[in-house]
């Protein structure tokens, strides 16, 4: 089918702007030619564009690496374009093999909607949920049926579809492939046709299932979106993408403390692409930030400021401020205003053992290598002794520079 051909529309200032913020941070807008047309037909005729982002509630909690997309969403919402919050909570029954070696795991219905309940209440804490529209994909998904199913899978080929990166690796490494996760980015595209997308957001791993998106709109004579992808953050460890399974995350949830102590945590290095792709401050204000630090400025004061502007996000700025007071504290050797607490019997109590059963050590053997490395304190005073044991009594015990238990033994 011919596709209608964009009228053609002046690239203003206004326009300029919109490409620029679009491109912030960015990996790849495709077509770039396409989505200036699309801004400057919005410009013209002031109707806003429609910018998709689509998440899968496979887990409760949102980090800081969800947020990059989260962010681009929100900078295109303040130039007044629509944006669309899709949860999909249809799609997590199948699973994104996006970057997998294996079939994930399939989740419940309970487990996917107690998730979903979550996902668009910590979004909210980047968008603005009166100018957010939500729909969850369970809406035209499930009413396809196996009709719809079967018309859906015939818009794109088996060779297509073995193109893709993970797929091919799986089936050239005798990796099983189960037939269903064909299905996975053929409902996500069809997430476009049934939302009228004109941008669609995702990560660097989204890239096929977005492009299959402008694919199926332009088989249902629609014109097809533009797709926008976006870097996956490196975790705290400054390798390895943000990610819970790997433990190198800032989930949005956390408390400031943490928050604000967790950012402290990364290399000089790392901080500036945190920067470009979690701050709200112009790209100028980063550059003029960096160029002091250059010059000589500690950039333990451009941490600082990054760690207080996302823990005022997430949290307030009388958060921020408590935060940053906490972390002196802590540096100076003091204790934390608010710290765990944890009721133990035994004693006198081997201090291996209480390591172990108020959290602060996965194992005994693992308690004593903490001893011996001297990270261990109770009541501010290191030990070095495995074979001490404490009496009844109230302890504040402390392994690393964190990790704070107030311990009663009786």
């Amino acid at each position: 089918m011919n596709q209608p051909v964009a009228k053609s529309h002046p690239v203003t200032d206004r326009v300029g702007q919109a490409l620029e913020i679009s491109l912030r941070g960015a990996d790849e807008l495709l077509p770039q030619s396409e989505w200036v047309r699309k801004l400057a037909r919005s410009e013209a005729t002031g109707t806003p564009l429609r910018i998709k982002l689509g998440l899968d509630p496979t887990a409760p909690d949102i980090h800081l690496g969800h947020t990059v997309v989260l962010n681009k969403m929100r900078q295109l919402q303040d130039l007044g374009h629509q944006v669309i919050f899709l949860i999909g909570d249809f799609t997590t029954l199948i699973g994104d093999p996006s970057g997998r070696d294996t079939t994930r795991p399939p989740l419940t219905a309970e487990q996917i909607k107690a998730n979903a309940d979550t996902y668009y209440r910590q979004a909210s804490l980047v968008l603005d949920p009166s100018r957010t529209e939500v729909r969850y994909n369970s809406e035209w998904c499930a009413p396809l049926g196996a009709v719809g199913m079967i018309q859906l899978a015939s818009k794109y080929t088996v060779a297509r579809m073995m193109e893709r990166d993970d797929f091919h690796k799986r089936f050239t490494g005798g990796l099983s492939i189960s037939l269903h996760e064909f299905l996975y980015p053929l409902l996500q595209g069809y997430d476009s046709v049934a939302l009228g997308s004109d941008l669609e957001l995702g990560g660097t791993d989204q890239k096929f299932n977005l492009l299959m998106g402008r694919h199926l709109q332009q088989e249902n004579g629609m014109e097809p979106q533009c797709v926008l992808t976006m870097p996956l953050l490196e975790g705290l460890d400054g390798v390895q993408k943000m990610s819970k399974s790997k433990n190198n995350y800032i989930g949005i949830s956390e408390d400031a403390n943490s928050m604000f102590a967790k950012t402290l945590s990364i290399s000089d290095e790392l901080m500036w692409r945190w920067y470009t792709l979690l701050s709200f401050r112009s790209l100028g204000e980063i550059a003029a930030l960096k160029a002091e630090v250059a010059a000589g400025r500690n950039p333990k004061d451009a941490k600082v400021a990054l760690a207080r502007e996302l823990t005022t996000r997430f949290h307030s700025a009388a958060a921020a401020d408590a935060a940053e007071q906490d972390f002196q504290n802590r540096s100076k050797g003091g204790v934390p205003d608010v710290i765990p607490e944890a009721s133990l019997s035994g004693a006198p109590l081997a201090v291996s053992a209480l390591l172990k059963q108020a959290g602060l050590a996965p194992s005994t053997s693992e308690a004593n290598r903490l001893i011996d490395g001297g990270g261990v304190r109770v009541d501010g005073s290191p030990v070095s002794d495995r074979g001490l044991k404490l009496g009844a009594g109230v302890y504040v015990v402390q392994v690393g520079k964190r990790k704070f238990v107030r311990v009663s033994l009786g």
